[in-house]
């Protein structure tokens, strides 16, 4: 496979930049942004590097020893953003076989911390009208984004005696393309995760179609659960998960105990000592009497909008997509001082990808390392979910490789 790849797309997968391939392999920077750019073409000899290493280059973040008791699993991962569903999925065992993701600086991040031999996809439009590209998984993930779907909802289809089906309640939306992927390969297990308000969105409509279209039509066992982020990690952030098992199990999402919110963690926690954090991060005098006027012509309407200041005993709100632009939802409080925005290794920590002996790389921008945060799932909830499937994860890949032998004897029989 690695043959088939052009000098950017084999670069990426090393996970290394532009100016470390140019230190690595002699070159000079400019000469490689040409190769990069595709204006020439780099000798043999360059491109039998670049695939040792893609071969063979160490993980960031890397797969347990199969002999640690972990289950031997294969699954995929859509919208993947940076990886957080995939780091609790790996971690009990399992192995990323296809990762799709369009947002090409979300794959810079993603390609730096996961050294796949596999390459990274974008458009998972062009798979599910295709399914047969995606390899065979046991367990399928995705982060869909929340779309409108156009039919007003599976009641009304029914009162109005039409026939309904994902093909056409929820057709040109990102749901239905997943949903046609788990009908072709029929997973033993998907997790979908997104926002709290999936639940409430179109007044409930969407919600209610893609239950209907995992339950009714796909056949799947699902199950929902909204999880707060409290208990693992200093901030409030509350997403939804949607488990589904292709047999029954006895899996209970809404039975798992979660440790106790009351003993998790503070933001001093995850803040850098202050003589580590850059002075760019401190908010300009500006901006910080632009953010201060906001809020007080707010408060005196009886609003809440306005920027939040926080210290270490504190547990911050929720990390978004635009902190990026002000930082004013997660302001560090600095006493004498201007507040100031986290910086994107602290939203690392915050986020639950740098964690423990884990590190996780930043190989892009502020603003697009805060957007990716700002979107992404916290990993250690993620980790929590995966290790209490595991053992239900276990029995289904039994039963279905029990299954597979006795058809297999079967033919053999048939055969003799």
């Amino acid at each position: 496979m690695l043959d088939t790849l052009s000098f950017s797309e084999l670069r990426k997968l090393t996970g290394m930049s532009v100016e470390e391939v140019a230190d690595e392999l002699g070159y000079s920077p400019s000469a490689v942004y040409r190769w990069e750019r595709g204006e020439t073409a780099p000798k043999a000899a360059v491109y039998r590097s670049l695939q040792t290493i893609a071969r063979f280059a160490p993980k960031p973040v890397a797969e347990p020893p199969a002999d640690n008791g972990n289950l031997a699993f294969n699954f995929i991962d859509l919208f993947a953003g940076i990886g957080g569903l995939r780091i609790g999925f790996q971690g009990i065992g399992g192995h990323c076989v296809f990762t799709s993701e369009w947002d090409g600086k979300a794959q810079e991040t993603y390609q730096r911390n996961f050294r796949d031999n596999h390459q990274l996809r974008g458009d998972v439009r062009e798979f599910s009208e295709n399914p047969d590209l995606i390899p065979h998984h046991d367990v399928l993930l995705a982060g869909f984004p929340c779309q409108p779907f156009s039919i007003a909802g599976v009641s009304k289809k029914n009162a109005l005696g039409r026939p309904h089906g994902f093909l056409c309640d929820t057709q040109g939306t990102l749901f239905f393309d997943t949903a046609q992927i788990i009908s072709h390969h029929r997973p033993a297990a998907f997790v979908l995760e997104n926002v709290k308000n999936l639940e409430r969105h179109d007044g409930g409509k969407t919600f209610a179609t893609i239950m209907h279209v995992l339950q009714n039509e796909l056949g799947y066992h699902v199950q929902k659960r909204v999880i707060s982020s409290v208990p693992w990690v200093p901030q409030k952030r509350e997403r939804i998960f949607i488990v589904g098992f292709r047999e029954p199990t006895a899996f209970d999402l809404g039975a798992l105990e979660l440790p106790d919110a009351k003993d998790g963690p503070k933001l001093g926690s995850i803040l850098l000592p202050p003589d580590q954090v850059d002075p760019k991060y401190t908010l300009t005098p500006r901006l910080w009497e632009y953010l201060q006027g906001y809020k007080e012509k707010h408060s005196a309407k009886g609003n809440g909008f306005g920027y939040s200041l926080f210290g270490p005993d504190d547990v911050a709100r929720t990390l978004s997509a635009r902190y990026h632009k002000d930082g004013s939802e997660i302001l560090i409080d600095q006493p004498g001082q201007r507040p100031r925005r986290l910086t994107p290794l602290e939203c690392a920590r915050l986020m639950g990808f740098d964690r423990g002996t884990r590190r996780w790389q930043i190989p892009v921008s502020d603003t697009q390392a805060y957007r990716q945060f700002g979107n992404a799932v916290v990993v250690p909830v993620v980790e929590f979910l995966a290790q209490a499937m595991k053992p239900y994860l276990a029995a289904a890949l039994e039963g279905e490789s029990k299954r597979a032998n006795v058809v297999t004897s079967k033919e053999a029989t048939f055969a003799w």
